[in-house]
């Protein structure tokens, strides 16, 4: 096959906090179609607005006046040549891979794709899910032969929901293709418009590989200091004050304790997992740290009873402030937030609740989470106090200014993962 086509037309398939800031830096250099079922998430990005934040309002005027559509019909993506996919890859309610949605556009993708096209995947997913899952999906569909047709990839996404930082256009971008002929035009189309340097893996599942160990290791390491928390909680230690102590050790890894939620640490691990029981292995150290993070919501919800027992107050007469709904600060992404499993533990007390998150949509909250008592409004927050305990879930900027005292009734106390009067 030839690999030097000129003029590529990027297809993005699925235009969360992956795909759209990709198709927006893409169409900087090329035409791109960006796609997603969503018809909602199409319309609000055409009128310039991303609900997760990624990408600006101007940036994305910047993309569509040089080119870049966004559909949810997948018609118009058979014009494309390079096609990106980058949709959820969640666990079910047993923590089992979830690969609906990957199997989705495998299909989509075997009825679109042409002879000569390449197809790279970006989803988080287990060693051999590429070479042994999508691409006989898309083979079956098409009638089309990978490396015989048509070319394929992977190259992990790295988006850190909320960073301003480390953005799509300056991580280093690992690679891996199918062939070597693959590998070099994959390579070659990424590094057109990544900044931070391209890693060519020496194979699919070493990219893949690679990606899932990247969270799954975060997830051990906090929930070490998740475990160390608990620890110098009961020995009324203030945790941050032990690791600042700890941090002047040049090599002490510098980790903190909190809630894990979201949509990559908290599920990641799960597909090694998975993938490690299926060949016989039984990871306890990983299967473990899952456990512990799982847990620190109720955790936390037990640390507001034991904080009001102490006071002599019972928890179904306490009002109740939780500061933080998003998995993450200051981020709006309320994917399995940890913070509704302390909410919903209290609310089994019989306590008052009220959780205060001016940076998430409220909208989005209702329509994920029913029936929960939620505000992003301070005044509504004051109407509803005066407040027994105030829980720190999520540590946003916008809190350090908040003038928490005026919601305050006489012996409130504060709750967090790290020693209590701690913002986490």
């Amino acid at each position: 096959m030839d690999c030097n086509i000129p003029n590529e037309r990027i297809g993005v398939i699925g235009l969360g906090y992956v795909g759209l800031p990709l198709a927006a830096l893409f169409a900087s250099r090329y035409k791109v179609t960006g796609y997603d079922i969503s018809t909602r998430r199409v319309e609000e990005i055409n009128d310039l607005q991303d609900s997760t934040r990624e990408v600006s309002p101007e940036a994305l005027e910047a993309a569509f006046n040089n080119g870049m559509t966004c559909t949810a019909l997948k018609r118009y993506l058979r014009e494309c040549t390079f096609y990106i996919v980058a949709v959820p890859t969640p666990v079910n309610s047993n923590h089992e891979p979830d690969l609906r949605h990957l199997a989705s556009a495998s299909r989509m993708l075997g009825e679109i794709i042409s002879r000569g096209d390449v197809v790279v995947f970006e989803s988080t997913v287990y060693p051999g899910t590429t070479e042994e899952y999508c691409i006989p999906i898309i083979e079956k569909v098409s009638g089309l032969k990978c490396d015989r047709d048509f070319m394929a990839g992977y190259s992990p996404e790295r988006v850190n929901p909320g960073d301003k930082v480390h953005t799509v256009e300056n991580i280093c971008k690992i690679v891996s293709g199918s062939s070597p002929e693959a590998v070099e035009r994959i390579g070659r189309v990424y590094s057109s418009v990544i900044t931070g340097g391209i890693y060519k893996a020496p194979s699919i599942k070493v990219a893949e590989a690679a990606k899932i160990i990247e969270n799954t290791q975060r997830d051990v390491n906090i929930a070490f200091i998740n475990e160390v928390a608990k620890v110098f909680n009961a020995l009324e230690i203030d945790t941050k004050e032990v690791i600042e102590a700890a941090a002047t050790k040049w090599n002490f890894i510098r980790f903190e304790p909190g809630l894990v939620g979201g949509h990559c640490i908290s599920v990641d691990p799960y597909y090694l997992i998975k993938k490690a029981e299926l060949h016989g292995l039984h990871p306890r150290l990983m299967t473990e740290a899952r456990n512990v993070n799982e847990s620190m919501g109720y955790y936390l919800a037990d640390s507001v009873v034991e904080a009001l027992n102490k006071r002599g107050k019972r928890v179904s007469e306490a009002k109740i402030l939780i500061l933080g709904f998003s998995f993450k600060k200051d981020c709006p992404d309320i994917r399995n937030t940890k913070t509704y499993d302390t909410l919903t533990r209290l609310l089994g007390y019989g306590s008052h609740v009220v959780v205060y998150d001016p940076v998430v949509d409220p909208a989005a909250v209702a329509r994920e989470y029913a029936d929960i008592p939620f505000t992003g409004d301070f005044e509504s927050v004051k109407g509803s106090g005066p407040y027994d305990v105030v829980v720190h879930c999520v540590a946003h900027k916008c809190f350090n200014g908040l003038d928490i005292g005026s919601v305050r009734a006489p012996g409130c106390v504060d709750c967090g993962i790290v020693s209590p009067g701690v913002n986490v």
